[in-house]
């Protein structure tokens, strides 16, 4: 229980990879955490595209101020959302695929792998472009981008600040 706990407190964003590539089996189980995300009436309104292309990812880089590391990742993987299997009213699905991306970054920090979450949606820009670049339908939502990379550094994958802040704690009322 306390390992789960330690990947959780030690996980944080690694920019700089090894160069190492990030194989299939480990792609699939991060894609199988993904999906076992929690999901607003198990809509699991989620898509993934897998994307390894140094070209592609280059090209991805250009859709972000810091997505630099992008061509140096041995893969990313893109959440996409297709809101026409909502059931409800409202936009739940961002909900879905922001829990999704999160089990992503865990299931990665968990296989010795780093990540990085670069915010795609609501930013219309980025969802043009990353749409255009990976021949993504018009009605699907480009979410977010994880790059995944094995670190160039030990230290700079093992040490993550801690962030816990007692004074953010309300008991019962503000």
């Amino acid at each position: 229980m306390e390992d789960c706990l330690e990947m959780i407190y030690t996980r944080r964003s690694v920019r700089t990879y090894s160069g190492r590539e990030v194989g299939d089996e480990e792609i699939k189980k991060i894609l199988r955490a993904a999906m076992q995300a929690p999901s607003a009436g198990n809509e699991q309104p989620w898509h993934f595209i897998v994307v390894r292309d140094k070209e592609k990812l280059k090209k991805m880089s250009e859709a972000f101020t810091f997505g630099q590391m992008l061509p140096n990742a041995g893969a990313a993987i893109v959440v996409c959302a297709d809101p026409k299997l909502s059931k409800y009213p409202y936009e739940m699905w961002v909900q879905d695929c922001s829990a999704a991306t999160e089990n992503i970054l865990i299931a990665a920090r968990c296989l010795g792998i780093g990540s990085v979450w670069l915010g795609v949606y609501p930013r219309e820009e980025r969802m043009a472009k990353l749409r255009e670049i990976l021949e993504v339908p018009d009605d699907i939502v480009v979410f977010s981008v994880v790059s995944l990379g094995y670190p160039k550094s030990e230290k700079e994958f093992y040490e993550a600040a801690d962030r816990f802040r007692d004074e953010r704690i309300h008991s019962e009322k503000w």
